[in-house]
């Protein structure tokens, strides 16, 4: 907790907002997208998503997985607990639809699902897109299922697996994915091996968002070697997500940004 104290002050220090970005790129998506305050009619659906989970007094059989895949551990959670301790906040579920509305990806990956919180807000973002997300619990995931399907989402493919084993399958190499969510495992190796292994799915257009790129020093690391990637472009911190962006016309810069 410590360490995240000292780097989110660090954040605040070295932040801006639009008025100090000079690219058009950059400076369009904070000023219609980030920025964008304008209520949403989707924005009640991924509120009335949420509180159908934090109603949910069920118990699951949870099963959290470490390094390489093994299973870390095994628990009894309470569905409602769940949702209110992982997963997307409601602020940054609105700006991930906001985020996929604005660019209008038409493959969408999303590493880690959870009970579907981000999903949703994936799916709604674009409804003519293919949502793609995965998740290595079977419980955690068919209860995302059920939901993503009472909502409507119609446009998700769920998709039980380990992360890795879905990643180095000859089928990933083959799709373009034009928004890729990383949410599944806030190591640097994992962070890494994942980056590396997407990265022939990329096209000039992809969006990449990473999320907890400050969760600890490892991750920072990561996020670090990401920037500096001869492929990169250009990167957005926004603290808690990193935005990272392909665009071969794009000269090479790094946004810390205030959202």
């Amino acid at each position: 907790m410590l360490f995240q104290i000292k780097s989110y002050l660090t954040f605040l220090w070295h932040s801006k907002n639009e008025h100090a970005v000079h690219s058009p790129f950059v400076f369009s998506l904070l000023t219609k997208c980030f920025y964008d305050k304008k209520t949403k009619s989707e924005y009640a659906i991924l509120k009335k998503y949420r509180k159908s989970l934090l109603e949910n007094k069920n118990f699951i059989e949870v099963t959290d997985f470490g390094a390489g895949s093994r299973v870390f551990k095994s628990n009894r959670r309470q569905i409602s607990k769940i949702a209110q301790t992982a997963g997307i906040s409601p602020k940054r579920a609105e700006l991930l639809f906001r985020v996929t509305n604005y660019f209008q990806p038409e493959n969408i990956l999303e590493i880690g699902t959870s009970l579907g919180l981000a999903t949703s807000a994936l799916a709604l973002g674009n409804p003519k897109a293919k949502v793609v997300t995965i998740e290595g619990c079977p419980n955690t995931a068919n209860v995302a299922q059920n939901q993503l399907a009472e909502f409507n989402c119609n446009n998700v493919e769920n998709v039980i697996s380990e992360f890795e084993s879905f990643l180095i399958s000859e089928n990933i190499q083959a799709t373009n994915y034009n928004l890729i969510y990383f949410d599944g495992n806030h190591s640097k190796k994992a962070t890494l091996e994942y980056f590396e292994l997407l990265l022939p799915t990329i096209d000039n257009d992809s969006v990449w968002i990473f999320d907890d790129i400050h969760w600890s020093e490892d991750m920072e690391e990561a996020w670090e070697i990401i920037k500096n990637h001869p492929q990169v472009k250009v990167t957005i911190d926004t603290f808690q997500w990193g935005f990272v962006f392909f665009r071969r016309e794009q000269p090479k810069e790094h946004f810390t940004i205030r959202v």
